[in-house]
């Protein structure tokens, strides 16, 4: 199947979190999957090893890499110039499971976390179930663009009046806001980071969604300073969809985080299984033709969302992801638009309070699908607004093309 050629008839029989939970009649654009059908590559690889043996794996022992050390480090390599260690990659079963991990076994109960607002709804949780307390950072839209407020994140990094923060969560590119980090901004961070020897979780899940124009330097390949303090997480679920395949890659330079983490592997945190793996695997290997393709595919919709967008919503196209941060607070509809939306809409987005109190008044939105999907969405966007002001409110372009 093309990348651009499925509908909604296609999707509304999947039945994965996305489209399962939307009530009947409604249209999700709202948790971070994508609708694209999956790799060649990905379903040749997982078709073979349940041809193949579906045993017990061969590769519990990752005191080595495992069986995604030399891959993650390849890909590393050749797509960031970022030279990771492949001894130093360790597996879980999602990005939000490896930061938890390394939250726990490296800092300790009351500790300080530095991390930008908006924020992914899992990281906050956690940070607050672990007793780590967070030092919000805000990024603020700053006439074209947003402005992540580095002077501010470092001086609560360094936080001289109380001790300052124990631990940094990177996320960068960042969700909701789809900011790429510049380098003279993630060198300012790195320097107080040598400096206060802080531990660095990088979540960096949407490294290969970055638009051209932006550049995504990983955290790690700074300096050697830097990578010896730096846990790198990442994994398919942004890039390739395979969120349910449940494999993340963490590549831990901290050394006694590391050894700390391999004294209490086990089955107390879980382990990936074989398909998760395989998944992984043969995405990073194989699966660059299908990458490009949708990197085409989510450039286009990109810049048709910030066409037809409704009049009065504020919209700074992402320089990475497939999320668009909608600032709906103009249009008078409360702090909950995605209320509004999915009641005159007929439309599900992201809450954008659940990101924290910076998200009130707006709402995440996945353009990761077909152009005519994508139409449907933004003329029933349209519509909506059209209806609440008793008018027209649209930028242009057609109204819908036929699903």
């Amino acid at each position: 199947m093309r990348l651009d050629a499925f509908d909604l008839a296609t999707l509304s029989r999947r039945d994965g979190e996305k489209w399962s939970s939307a009530p009947e009649g409604v249209l999700p654009a709202w948790v971070a999957d994508m609708d694209f059908p999956i790799s060649p590559a990905v379903r040749r690889a997982l078709l073979h090893r349940i041809d193949t043996d579906l045993g017990y794996p061969a590769w519990y022992d990752e005191s080595e890499g495992g069986p995604l050390g030399e891959v993650f480090a390849r890909r590393m390599r050749q797509r960031f110039a970022f030279e990771a260690d492949p001894a130093h990659v360790r597996l879980f079963t999602d990005v939000n499971q490896a930061m938890q991990i390394a939250l726990h076994l490296g800092t300790a109960p009351g500790d300080p976390v530095a991390v930008h607002t908006p924020a992914c709804p899992p990281f906050l949780d956690v940070l607050t179930k672990l007793d780590r307390p967070p030092r919000t950072v805000p990024i603020r839209r700053a006439g074209g663009e947003w402005d992540p407020d580095i002077g501010r994140l470092v001086a609560e990094l360094r936080g001289a009046a109380d001790g300052g923060c124990r631990a940094l969560l990177l996320v960068n590119p960042h969700n909701p806001t789809g900011r790429v980090l510049r380098r003279d901004e993630l060198l300012a961070l790195a320097e107080v980071v040598v400096e206060r020897d802080l531990l660095v979780i990088s979540d960096e899940v949407h490294a290969e969604l970055t638009y051209d124009g932006s550049v995504h330097i990983p955290f790690a390949s700074l300096s050697e300073e830097v990578a010896a303090r730096t846990v790198t997480v990442t994994s398919g679920s942004k890039a390739f969809n395979l969120a349910g395949a449940r494999c993340a890659v963490a590549h831990i330079g901290v050394k006694t985080l590391r050894d700390s983490v391999d004294a209490h592997r086990g089955l107390l945190f879980g382990q990936v299984g074989a398909l998760g793996v395989e998944a992984l695997k043969a995405a990073w290997s194989e699966g660059d033709e299908w990458l490009a393709g949708v990197r085409e595919v989510l450039a286009r919709n990109r810049l048709r969302v910030a066409e037809a967008l409704p009049e009065g919503i504020g919209f700074v196209p992402p320089e990475a992801t497939y999320l668009a941060w909608l600032d709906c607070r103009a249009l008078g509809v409360g702090d909950d638009p995605s209320v509004f939306f999915q009641d005159q809409g007929k439309l599900m987005l992201f809450r954008g309070a659940d990101f924290g109190p910076e998200g009130r008044g707006f709402a995440r939105l996945n353009f990761a699908t077909s152009p005519p999907v994508l139409e449907e969405l933004l003329r029933r966007m349209r519509t909506a607004v059209e209806r609440h002001r008793g008018g027209s409110a649209h930028r242009g372009g057609p109204d819908a093309w036929p699903i």
